[in-house]
């Protein structure tokens, strides 16, 4: 077997702004994490990468991978599988073939991961490889290791090449989600075959606008504005919803913003949220904004079972993050449409 970096080409890391320019995997530099996250920079919200994926192309019968980690540690709402572990998939998008999860070892005892998976391609054809990486850990190396006759290639592009940019809470950070390929945003990459970055933060993303000066720095195809549960409070939701999404619209008049409201198991709560949430959307649509689109998060669960949605009434579980990818789909796809047609280069 031949041992490969995951920094090194021809594999490719989709979902980690900051890695091709710094080196890195977090999302935020520095400075900006002290603002956002006082009091606890350095407890891996400001350098975990949600939503981060290493692909590639091989003719491979098997692979193994190895993660390293800085440290590890438990997450109370999730599982070492939903929080330390990644997840593997052969073939392309929607039709990809789940193959199982890279897993710690020993539990919580060393900070590092492995899977082998073997018989994966017996016909030995080129075939794209794409893992979610682990959500909640700051990783410092990964490995690939394939047999030594075996090719390899840089991954084909994404259908949707531009990223997808989400901004939002744990539920968009993927809190809750039984693996990091389920988180709602994730699903819609697989069904889309679109890339995205997820600017999800658990309790932290609050609508500041030095948060969307940085925001406006990255190129992106459609961004979702999804934080309204880290809101303290209606009044700072109010004082802070609509100037966030004008900033982001002044730095782009053409860009497709989709505004989110949470998602909800009883559709009559928090009512004031979602109307101050919608009289963003309505104002933009009363001023002439035509790339702007409101999903309403009550209607996110369905009809039926909707309780069996959320493990604590606020986070989805997986049965909720894919409702929620379902309800979404149509206007992403739509938005990814028109981002297309009011692009510069047309």
């Amino acid at each position: 077997m031949t041992s490969y970096s995951f920094k090194e080409a021809p594999f490719h890391v989709f979902g980690a702004p900051r890695f091709y320019k710094y080196g890195t995997m977090d999302r935020f530099p520095r400075d900006l994490a002290e603002r956002m996250f006082p009091g606890v920079v350095g407890w891996h919200l400001d350098v975990r990468s949600p939503g981060a994926r290493l692909a590639f192309r091989t003719d491979a019968d098997e692979i193994r991978f190895d993660i390293e980690y800085e440290s590890i540690s438990v997450d109370t709402g999730m599982s070492l599988y939903s929080a330390q572990s990644g997840d593997v998939f052969i073939g392309r998008g929607g039709e990809a073939r789940y193959l199982g999860q890279i897993v710690p070892p020993d539990l919580y005892s060393t900070p590092r991961a492995e899977g082998t998976f073997r018989q994966i391609n017996p016909e030995g054809k080129m075939q794209e490889i794409i893992v979610f990486l682990p959500r909640n850990e700051k990783i410092t190396g990964m490995t690939v290791s394939l047999p030594d006759d075996a090719r390899v290639l840089p991954p084909e592009p994404y259908t949707w090449p531009v990223p997808v940019l989400y901004y939002g809470s744990s539920i968009t950070e993927g809190a809750h989600a039984g693996k990091p390929s389920n988180a709602y945003n994730a699903l819609l990459s697989r069904w889309l075959d679109c890339d995205f970055i997820n600017f999800g933060v658990s309790g932290s993303a609050r609508g500041e606008l030095f948060v969307a000066d940085y925001l406006n720095t990255f190129e992106k195809s459609v961004f979702v504005m999804d934080y309204d549960y880290n809101a303290p409070d209606e009044e700072h939701l109010r004082r802070t919803h609509r100037p966030f999404f004008e900033r982001i619209r002044e730095h782009d008049p053409g860009l497709p913003v989709i505004i989110i409201s949470g998602p909800r198991v009883d559709r009559n709560a928090d009512a004031g949220r979602r109307a101050i949430i919608r009289e963003t959307y309505d104002r933009a649509v009363a001023a002439g904004d035509r790339h702007v689109w409101f999903i309403d998060g009550g209607d996110f669960f369905g009809e039926e079972d909707r309780a069996a949605c959320t493990a604590d009434c606020i986070h989805p579980n997986d049965l909720g993050m894919y409702r929620m990818a379902r309800a979404i789909r149509p206007v992403l796809l739509e938005a990814l449409r028109d981002s297309v047609k009011t692009s510069p280069d047309l």
